[in-house]
């Protein structure tokens, strides 16, 4: 049985930061890439737990600041800082070893009694998650009385995406088990990403996207209230989904057939019914696309065919949107809802569009970038957006005290123009998905309804009671 929030208590204990024990590289300025400019900014928060370490004696806190220390010398600019460049007011990492921020905690209860459904109640009064803007990195490692052990990681997002910082991950967790990093990074920022010389775009880059500064970033308009909710999908659901979304006999994946699903749930929650009867009520789906294998065959001269982004660390993100009307979306089977998504997603999966949106970004510097509809500026029509993490590191992350029961993503921002979410694949290996959730109280409880989004207990993390 969870507690209630008011029982749940986090006592600090020691504070520390760490510093790369020996850099590799002299102190200097990082100039981010144009699409690091599109990253909004947010803070981004992972959070892994693990079950009670078999081995009482080892000092868990100092065994990850030493393979801390040692991982940030490759990955030097997460100990920098970032700062504002005097004559742009863009952001820019100073690489000079400021260190990275590690809080220590103490819970008062199990860890099998935490509220893993209800993120807002979890995340309550900074317990698990507390934002240190003095540092781009943090980690808080929180112990439980049963021995249980939870770490949140929250990186700023002009740091990298998620597949730069699933690989710090990574390389953090091979680093604590004394075994050769699998990622050599590559932080040639500005010499992967760079425009074209004359820059040229598509003209519907200027409905997509808009220039903002960070304090209209902060203050996105939130006109609906918005719940942060962690469900487990088993195994089973998702190929049944997939099945049925292929059923049109085109081959459509897992992420498709299951944003089908959501999508209609959405019109079967009434988002995005209008009141307005001279208006067909529409309703907006957007998925986030990572461009590292759209942009491998072009370096910064254009001179080499075989260049691998694969280690890339930066953003390298795009968003892709799907806008169709609540009577198609009711109309619609599973397998034509698919076809919707795989069409939207296809326009943005491709070299040109990124080599556009580089180009686009360099026509609007200086200053940050983001999408349209993620600021509020969606024309009121209510949108969803879906991140997939299936290649994201969870049952790898053993520290050195084995591998989590549970690794998830959750954000700390409570202002966003979007309901969010961001699929992850369970730490059992079984094909199971975890997915943290943005969400109207009204769509959550259509998901709800139905057995296929369950809402995250810690039966399903088979966490001894």
């Amino acid at each position: 049985m969870e507690l209630q929030a008011a029982e749940f208590e986090v006592n600090f204990t020691r504070k520390f930061i760490v510093k790369a024990s020996n850099p590799l590289v002299k102190p200097h300025i990082l100039t981010l890439s144009n699409l690091d400019l599109l990253s909004g900014r947010f803070p981004v928060t992972y959070f892994y737990f693990y079950p009670s370490k078999p081995d009482a004696n080892m000092n868990t806190t100092e065994s990850l600041k030493s393979s801390l220390a040692k991982t940030l010398n490759c990955y030097y600019p997460f100990a920098g800082r970032i700062v504002l460049n005097p004559n742009t007011n863009e952001p820019e990492i100073m690489c000079d070893n400021s260190g990275a921020l590690v809080l220590e905690a103490q819970a008062n209860i199990p860890l099998n009694t935490l509220n893993f459904y209800d993120l807002d109640q979890s995340l309550r009064g900074n317990k698990l998650v507390s934002i240190h803007p003095d540092f781009p990195l943090q980690i808080q490692v929180t112990y439980y009385t049963c021995g249980g052990v939870s770490i949140t990681f929250t990186f700023d997002h002009a740091l990298g995406d998620a597949s730069s910082f699933g690989k710090f991950l990574l390389s953090w967790s091979e680093m604590a088990r004394n075994k050769p990093i699998s990622c050599v990074p590559d932080h040639q920022r500005n010499l992967r990403i760079s425009a074209r010389n004359p820059p040229r775009y598509h003209s519907s880059l200027d409905q997509s996207f808009v220039k903002c500064t960070m304090e209209e970033i902060m203050n996105i308009p939130t006109p609906k209230t918005l719940v942060k909710r962690l469900y487990f999908i088993d195994n089973s659901s998702i190929n049944q989904l997939q099945s049925q979304a292929c059923r049109s006999g085109k081959k459509r994946t897992k992420i498709e057939a299951v944003s089908a699903y959501v999508w209609k749930t959405m019109v079967k929650a009434n988002i995005g019914t209008s009141t307005n009867k001279t208006h067909t009520a529409m309703c907006k789906m957007g998925w986030l696309v990572d461009g590292r294998s759209r942009l491998h065959k072009r370096d910064h001269n254009d001179q080499n065919p075989n260049s691998n982004m694969s280690n890339y660390i930066g953003n390298v993100l795009s968003l892709a949107f799907g806008e169709a009307s609540v009577n198609d979306l009711k109309k619609g089977s599973i397998s034509d809802v698919a076809n919707m998504v795989h069409e939207a997603i296809s326009k943005v999966t491709n070299e040109e569009h990124f080599l556009d949106l580089i180009d686009w970004i360099e026509c609007h510097r200086p200053g940050l970038m983001l999408s349209k509809i993620v600021l509020g500026q969606g024309g009121g029509v209510p949108a969803l957006v879906l991140s997939s993490g299936r290649m994201f590191p969870v049952a790898e992350l053993d520290f050195g005290f084995g591998s989590p029961v549970l690794g998830t993503v959750c954000s700390t921002i409570e202002r966003i123009g979007v309901a969010y979410m961001n699929q992850r694949p369970g730490a059992k290996g079984d094909g199971s998905w975890t997915v943290s959730c943005i969400l109207w109280p009204e769509l959550a409880a259509a998901l709800e309804s139905d057995s296929i989004f369950q809402p995250m207990t810690a039966g399903h993390l088979q966490l001894q009671s």
